[in-house]
């Protein structure tokens, strides 16, 4: 697990635990249905009484479902992929009379232009996170089918970040990557 996917083994762990959970209800529920289970009655009413229940209880339902719906809602928008945000980074030292303010979106934004002006890849993105003289580089490339993707991460890390820490001035910038290929069989199909 990477540190720009946290979430991802909390997430995959309620899924589990959330699919086990209705595998477990349905399981019964079968079961009860078919007479498999010798202390349930097939023929016994699900509630007691024929009585409807009482206003308060079909509130609590609605508040209820209301609840889990807004938090299934927020659980999803959470498994969308967001960068984090741009900082800015004060080039100068406090001795210095001047500063120079970059963001790193600014700075990000020309190691993906570099990147993207490579023969074999289609698109780049990428974002620089932590402070200024410790940046951290993060990428996802998107090459043709038919590049070589050793050449690719060579050069990405032989040409493209050098220059990104040469216009920084840093001596190490850490690069998480991910490349990608793109599909033909989509592109074949758009027209």
């Amino acid at each position: 697990m990477t540190a720009v996917n946290r979430p991802a083994r909390l997430n995959r762990t309620l899924i589990a635990l959330i699919g086990l959970l209705l595998l477990v209800a349905g399981g019964y529920a079968i079961a009860a249905q078919r007479g498999w289970l010798g202390w349930v009655d097939r023929s016994a009413a699900l509630t007691p009484g024929t009585a409807a229940p009482a206003t308060w209880v079909f509130y609590a339902i609605v508040v209820g479902a209301i609840t889990v719906g807004l938090l299934c809602l927020r659980w999803l928008a959470a498994q969308l992929f967001r960068m984090p945000s741009t900082e800015k980074w004060q080039l100068a030292d406090e001795k210095s009379v001047g500063a120079t303010v970059l963001s790193s979106a600014t700075a990000a934004a020309a190691v993906v232009a570099d990147i993207e002006s490579f023969d074999s890849v289609d698109s780049a993105s990428g974002w620089l996170s932590g402070p200024g003289r410790a940046p951290e580089l993060h990428l996802i490339v998107t090459a043709r089918p038919e590049a070589d993707l050793t050449e690719l991460r060579r050069r990405i890390l032989g040409e493209a970040v050098p220059r990104l820490r040469q216009a920084l001035e840093v001596g190490v910038i850490p690069v998480t990557m991910e490349l990608r290929l793109t599909d033909d069989r989509k592109s074949a199909r758009v027209r």
